[in-house]
């Protein structure tokens, strides 16, 4: 049996982006592996799910291998109760029970950036997926979401690129010339957000940062490097994820001919077949870094106290112990109780909008685009292992419907 921690190397080589899951299925042989360096990796089902909601189980890691930049740490890298206060705080302007209206109300605005995204294909007989639609579609869900100018995009889009491009994940990647390093990245968008914050808070508007920089609830408020790092949370993580999830759902559909029939035929298929997408091809792969509070006994190993885990939940979610065929795509599965946006008190808060803005982009593809057909697949994939999906992807087609 190939040793864990080949299969750890070859899982962050670049060259196994574009199909991971046969190194996941070996690494899911032994559900608990320790690695050469101490680090404990987590693959199976019901495991992963049990960690997820363990308190013993911390996120206030050692340094983040993926997470927020800054002096201060997102609720992501908190645990309770610190955890549960900037949680709130953060979640007050975005959903229930404080502002239970805002990602419905933007449901109209989206369906009309989609529609136009796919209306600028017209004349065109092929398109980058990723760059003309899988990305500026959430981009700019996300700007008008937290109140960033749209023409600064390009701007943090160098950041995010560079942060998630040239971060230390051993991939044995080079840097990509193209990009800034990350420390630099780390600083330039820090004191982007800061000096936005501060123009917020002497001129607010209708948007999430604004009601960040100025609400007093019963939490207070958010110091300026609190603002900081849950920016960076948000900001990346916000429209990231959704980037690949979408250009992941239009590359699994065109696999999938069928199911793009089914779901152009029957628009309501949307939302299963989301559901069984986040199931099938996760935007996050893996969460790594956790760290535990106390020895743990996971299918008879024991992870003792201080070790860092990391919980693979892409391999989880293709669990034959829990889902029956799980290397098929079913866009209307029974009973898909996926990872992907995790669980527990960091599931993804942010999970509603993702879901409205890939059921809206999805829906409107089927719908409109003739005839599409991948001109290379696999298609080229970022070389992140953790947030993966394609670079670009580059789809033909006949024409549009109207």
């Amino acid at each position: 049996m190939t040793s864990a921690d080949t299969l750890l190397r070859a899982i962050a080589d670049p060259a196994s982006r574009a199909d991971p899951y046969p190194l996941y299925d070996d690494l899911r042989r032994t559900p608990v592996v320790r690695q050469e360096d101490g680090v404990y990796t987590v693959s199976t089902y019901w495991e992963v799910r049990s960690l997820l909601n363990d308190p013993r189980m911390s996120s206030e890691t050692r340094p983040p291998a993926v997470g927020t930049p800054g002096p201060s740490k997102s609720f992501l890298r908190l645990d309770p109760a610190e955890h549960d206060r900037v949680r709130r705080i953060v979640t007050r302007p975005f959903g229930p029970p404080h502002t239970p209206g805002r990602v419905f109300a933007m449901h109209d605005g989206m369906a009309g950036a989609v529609k136009g995204l796919i209306d600028a294909f017209d004349g065109k007989d092929a398109v980058d997926v990723v760059d003309d639609f899988a990305y500026p579609f959430p981009i700019s869900v996300i700007c008008r979401l937290f109140g960033v100018p749209l023409e600064d995009e390009p701007r943090f889009h160098l950041w995010t690129e560079s942060l998630l491009g040239n971060a230390d994940l051993g991939t044995g990647a080079a840097p990509d010339p193209k990009l800034m390093d990350a420390e630099t990245a780390k600083v330039e968008m820090g004191t982007y957000l800061a000096e936005l914050f501060d123009k917020h808070r002497k001129s607010p508007g209708d948007d999430m940062f604004s009601a960040l920089a100025t609400d007093d609830g019963p939490d207070g408020r958010l110091t300026p490097p609190e603002l900081v790092a849950n920016a960076f949370l948000l900001l990346i993580a916000g429209h990231e994820t959704t980037v690949n999830l979408i250009a992941n759902g239009v590359l699994t559909l065109l696999r999938n001919p069928d199911a793009l029939k089914r779901l152009r035929d029957h628009p309501d298929l949307v939302v299963p077949l989301v559901e069984e997408l986040l199931r099938f091809e996760p935007p996050v792969q893996y969460l790594p870094n956790r760290r535990t509070l106390d020895d743990i006994e996971v299918c008879g190993t024991v992870i003792p106290r201080g070790a860092d885990v990391n919980l693979m939940l892409a391999a989880a979610n293709r669990d034959p112990n829990r889902f029956a065929d799980p290397d098929r795509f079913v866009p209307d599965r029974p009973d898909v109780q996926h990872l992907g946006f995790g669980l527990g008190i960091h599931y993804c808060f942010g999970a509603p909008l993702a879901r409205m803005e890939t059921r809206l982009a999805l829906t409107e593809f089927a719908r409109r685009v003739k005839n599409p057909e991948l001109v290379a697949d696999p298609p080229p994939y970022r070389v992140n292992p953790v947030l993966r999906g394609p670079r670009h992807l580059e789809v033909s087609f006949r024409s549009l419907k109207s």
